[in-house]
């Protein structure tokens, strides 16, 4: 008797179904994740063509500016936002543009405008992107340094920001951004170095990132400094602190050399003591250009009072001499420079320590002097310098005190500096040579020089300016 075997027909049908349900999971997975892949492309599409369309609107309203430069309201006189149509270049409509303009103001002046633009694409208004920009003029705070004269950096230098001259530069330190100066040649003297008068270019030298060096390059106006002081001094005394001269006659007299003590304090307020008297020092200037003596130092003085400064107008403007040092409570400009007054040209001079109250752009000095700023001879052993430092058209450094003649003022320890330094003349806070059993002569052994980037684009009012252009000075995506 022949046997057969057979093949349960259950179990073909179950094979049938398990293999039916991995195939139908894995479709299903791989329909999803390409389905997932496709949103996300749309989406990523999508905030391209929103960010494009907000990129747009900031470039329309800074277009804008240049045509009407005061208002602020896109033309309707109402409070924004303002949408703005962005069209396609193939056609049609890209999006739109939502703009918020708010003006930043100090002593009822506009000093800067901030455009807000949130744009959205036609195709998906779902993924709005936002971009903000500042608009305004370029400051000399943008600048690590900035020197009418002709400069040496030597090889002990370590400049961290831009460093500009309007004459030649002979750099031989370590920079590690742009170095720039309006020549395209010039003659370096023994004066910066050089054995023989020998032409050179606009920059050369030992110094390192010789990529980053550039010349010409457009000068920077000291002479426009000066063209604004009348109209400093009148809106500080309308809305700032204005303090009139306080000393008297001409500079051959003692009497000459008073002026105001000025100590901030990170409560808000600066308190002002009028300086009586000095002492007369003999020594070699920083500014070559000036006697053999200096007043710098502080004899008397008595106290005059303590303001509280205005929230609103961050000016200080004084006709006199003036010494300065405290913590900086917000952002101030003094100005230092008399108008009223032939032939009378005051100095600032950096008496102890300046700092911030505050990191991060809330809190900034700019000090503007219409001759030198110099660092007293009773500086700090250890000196830090925060603020932007304005010599219109003197020098800022410290004068030659010889370790001899005076040796608790002659040799000092560390000066940083966080800011920027303008200087018509050459700048000098270092004196070299060896003297009184050390490698210098006078100033101070360690100098750190670095450009505060939080106030590059965000300075006190009325810094002065590089450019008479305004432009986006600061740009990024929220």
């Amino acid at each position: 008797m022949t046997s057969f075997s057979r093949r349960p027909r259950g179990s073909i049908m179950l094979l049938v179904l398990v293999f039916a349900g991995i195939f139908s999971t894995v479709l299903t997975a791989l329909s999803g994740y390409v389905l997932v892949q496709n949103r996300s492309e749309d989406a990523a599409r999508t905030k391209v063509q929103a960010f494009s369309v907000a990129e747009a609107g900031l470039e329309y309203y800074r277009w804008y500016l240049e045509h009407f430069p005061n208002d602020l309201t896109n033309g309707t006189g109402d409070a924004g936002p303002y949408p703005v149509t962005i069209s396609a270049p193939e056609g049609g409509i890209a999006g739109t543009a939502s703009l918020t303009i708010t003006a930043n103001t100090s002593c009822a002046q506009t000093t800067s405008i901030d455009i807000s633009s949130t744009g959205t694409s036609t195709e998906d208004p779902s993924f709005p992107q936002t971009l903000v920009a500042r608009y305004a003029r370029p400051s000399v705070a943008s600048y690590s340094y900035i020197v009418h004269d002709s400069v040496w950096a030597g090889a002990d230098r370590v400049i961290n920001g831009p460093y500009h001259s309007n004459g030649g530069i002979r750099m031989d330190g370590t920079s590690n951004a742009p170095v720039t100066s309006s020549l395209s040649t010039w003659i370096c003297t023994s004066n910066f170095g050089c054995s023989h008068n020998t032409s050179e270019p606009g920059v050369f030298g030992a110094g390192t990132d010789q990529n980053l060096w550039d010349y010409p390059t457009p000068q920077v106006n000291f002479a426009g400094i000066a063209a604004d002081f009348s109209s400093l001094k009148t809106t500080a005394q309308s809305g700032g602190i204005y303090l009139p001269r306080y000393s008297s006659g001409n500079s051959g007299s003692n009497a000459y050399h008073k002026g105001y003590h000025l100590v901030f304090s990170e409560n808000g307020t600066v308190t002002v003591w009028h300086v009586t008297s000095t002492t007369k020092l003999n020594v070699t200037p920083v500014n070559s250009s000036d006697p053999s003596t200096d007043y710098a130092l502080i004899n008397n003085e008595t106290r005059d009072a303590t303001y509280t400064l205005p929230a609103s107008c961050g000016l200080i403007f004084i006709e006199d001499n003036t010494w300065i040092e405290g913590t900086i409570p917000s952002k101030v400009t003094v100005v230092v420079a008399n108008v009223s007054d032939t032939g009378v040209v005051p100095d600032a001079f950096l008496h102890g320590t300046i700092t911030y109250a505050s990191n991060g752009g809330t809190s900034g000095l700019t000090l503007i002097s219409e001759h030198n700023i110099l660092i007293a001879p009773d500086s700090p052993q250890d000196m830090t310098l925060d603020g932007v430092f304005v010599a219109q058209s003197g020098a800022f450094g410290r004068n030659y005190y010889s370790c001899s003649s005076y040796p608790s003022y002659s040799q000092k320890g560390t000066l940083t500096i966080l800011g920027s330094t303008i200087s018509y003349k050459r700048t000098g806070t270092q004196w070299t040579g060896s003297a009184c059993g050390k490698n210098y002569s006078s100033g101070y052994a360690t100098r750190i020089d670095s450009f505060d980037r939080a106030l590059a684009n965000n300075p006190p009012p009325f810094t002065p300016t590089t450019s008479t252009d305004f432009r986006f000075v600061d740009w990024r995506q929220e």
